[in-house]
């Protein structure tokens, strides 16, 4: 099996549970499932980054690191509980959190072993009790302010999309790690700043950014309506983006309180951040990191050696609030 890819370019794949992992419905519906969310103007969302690349992403980045097997396949199913609309559903959903969008780690396992991973796993004699164990894989998931292949695939995607950095930039920054005892390294500080500072870059204007807000605020408020008018199910929302915006699409003719939320949710409408005069108070997870990086035959973190990114730290992870009101 081959596959093309945004960051590693043509990647081939031979291990057998990979690729019967891959060909899996639970991880092909990852195709349709927007990394960021929802884009609005484009068709199916299909020219962005979506959650299938970037579990492919982190089963590859693992494979080049030399990780267990059983990691690799920890790495390309852990999204695959995702929703339509990605975190969204941190907006959507009663058991979801806005300020850590952990809608996605609460149903992980419910949504794994009602899928057909199970049988894919018990067919190469996989325990998937250790498989659904994520302390059990420290290079694929860890804590923030730490790095791991789950974070580092997002955000080079990301910043490779936004045109951030080049294809050639991100092999250049993985080119500058290691693993060290379990953790990812640079191999010195400016490379360890470098990706640091694109990080933080990358979370400010497109994570928790206020376009990011708009978005979460949005398209939460347009499916909470939908589900309350029964146009779409919560069950509906584990299929894919187009078939929950074609369903919902199809009532804007006849519900016009549905159409004013949808113009909303395709930024057809102003929006502004006014803690004075606001109609919905939204929180957006903020992230940073603070890697470990080889400086003087000593493993430190980025931390260490900048003191004010270290006072930074604490309120750069900080969830970002805003205010928000629309302009009909």
């Amino acid at each position: 099996m081959k596959i093309n890819d945004r960051i590693h370019g043509e990647i081939e794949i031979t291990e057998p549970i990979i690729i019967d992992l891959i060909n899996s419905f639970a991880v092909q519906r990852l195709k349709e499932i927007n990394q960021a969310g929802y884009e609005p103007n484009v068709d199916n969302n299909f020219n962005q980054i979506n959650r299938f690349e970037h579990s492919v992403g982190c089963y590859f980045l693992l494979k080049k690191v030399g990780a267990p097997l059983e990691e690799q396949v920890a790495g390309l199913i852990h999204d695959v509980s995702h929703s339509a609309f990605s975190h969204c559903a941190d907006y959507i959903l009663d058991d979801g959190s806005q300020t850590k969008h952990s809608h996605q780690d609460n149903v992980f396992e419910e949504c794994v072993i009602k899928s057909g991973i199970p049988c894919i796993l018990s067919k190469y004699n996989f325990d998937i009790d250790y498989i659904l164990d994520e302390k059990n894989f420290p290079l694929q998931e860890t804590t923030l302010p730490d790095i791991c292949a789950d974070r580092i695939d997002y955000s080079l995607r990301t910043l490779i999309f936004k045109k951030e950095i080049t294809q050639r930039g991100a092999q250049e920054i993985l080119n500058c790690l290691k693993i060290i005892n379990n953790n990812w390294v640079f191999v010195n500080y400016e490379s360890a700043y470098n990706f640091t500072k694109l990080f933080l870059k990358a979370n400010e204007v497109y994570y928790s950014g206020f376009d990011s807000a708009v978005m979460f605020n949005t398209v939460g408020e347009v499916m909470k309506y939908a589900i309350q008018k029964k146009y779409i199910t919560e069950k509906d929302l584990y299929s894919t983006d187009k078939n929950v915006l074609d369903k919902v699409r199809k009532k804007l003719k006849v519900d016009k309180k549905l159409e004013t939320l949808c113009k909303r949710m395709d930024r057809l409408t102003l929006s502004v951040n006014d803690p004075n005069n606001y109609e919905y108070n939204v929180f957006c997870k903020s992230r940073a990191i603070d890697p470990f990086c080889e400086n003087k035959e000593k493993i430190i973190r980025v931390s260490d050696i900048d003191g004010k990114y270290k006072n930074d730290l604490p309120k750069h992870l900080k969830p970002k609030e805003y205010f928000l009101r629309y302009i009909e």
